[in-house]
C-alpha cells in the first residue's frame, strides 16, 4: 500500500494538492502470453488477477483512500461507515467491468472519487469506462485518470468525462496541464459537449 499522497494532480483545470491515498494491490507474476506471434500487453477484460484470500487479507489504510474495485467488492460491508463519511473512493483497472462496480453499491454517487487506472497509455478501455460512468450510470463526482497518464491524452480524456488527472510521475505536470487546451473547438459530440460543432454554430 502506498503512503498518503503528497503529490499534485490536475483537477477541474488547475493543479492542486492531492489528499487521497491510492491503495495498491500486491504484485503478481504474470506469464508472457502471445497471440499471432505477438506479446499480449493488456489483461483480458474480466480477468481475475488476485485470489479472494489475497484480497480479503488486505488492510485499507486510514484517511481518504482510493480502494481497488476487487478489494471493495469483498470488503464493502466493513467499509460502509467510511463510505458514508466520504473517506472511500474506488479505483477501477481498465480490464475490470464497470458493471461490477455499479452492482456492488446502492448509489454510485456515494463515492466522491472514482479513479480509472491506465496500466499502459495505449489501452483505450479506460475511455469507455469513463464514458459509461458519466452517461449510462450518471456519476457526478470526481472522475480521475491514474497510472500511465500523459500530456497528449488529457484533452481526449476530458472529452470522455474525466475531470482529474494524476499525471505520470516522470512528466512535468505544468506541461501536461496545457494539454487540456490543445483544441478550442472539438468537432464531435462527447461527454463534455454532447452537441457536434455543426449543431452549436449556425452557418452564415
Amino acid at each position: 500500500m502506498s503512503e498518503a499522497s503528497t503529490h499534485r494532480i490536475i483537477a477541474d483545470g488547475a493543479i492542486v494538492a492531492d489528499g487521497w491515498t491510492l491503495m495498491a494491490l500486491p504484485q503478481v507474476e504474470e506469464a508472457v502470453r502471445k497471440q499471432a506471434g505477438k506479446v499480449v500487453l493488456f489483461r483480458l477484460t474480466g480477468e481475475q488477477t488476485h485470489t479472494p484470500e489475497q484480497l480479503a487479507a488486505l488492510q485499507v489504510p486510514a484517511g481518504r483512500v482510493l480502494v481497488p474495485l476487487a478489494v471493495w467488492r469483498l470488503q464493502k460491508d466493513a467499509l460502509a461507515a467510511r463510505v458514508a463519511a466520504g473517506e472511500i473512493g474506488i479505483c477501477v483497472d481498465t480490464h475490470e467491468m464497470v458493471e461490477d462496480l455499479v452492482e456492488s453499491c446502492a448509489d454510485i454517487n456515494a463515492f466522491p472519487v472514482i479513479a480509472v487506472r491506465f496500466e499502459r497509455f495505449a489501452d483505450g478501455r479506460g475511455y469507455s469506462i469513463a464514458t459509461l460512468l458519466r452517461t449510462r450510470y450518471g456519476f457526478r463526482g470526481q472522475l480521475r485518470a491514474v497510472g500511465d497518464v500523459l500530456r497528449d491524452q488529457l484533452f481526449l480524456m476530458k472529452r470522455c468525462g474525466f475531470n482529474a488527472f494524476d499525471v505520470r510521475a516522470d512528466r512535468d505536470i505544468e506541461v501536461a496541464l496545457a494539454g487540456l487546451r490543445d483544441f478550442t473547438e472539438p468537432y464531435q459530440g462527447a461527454v463534455d459537449e454532447p452537441q457536434p460543432v455543426w449543431r452549436r454554430h449556425a452557418r452564415g
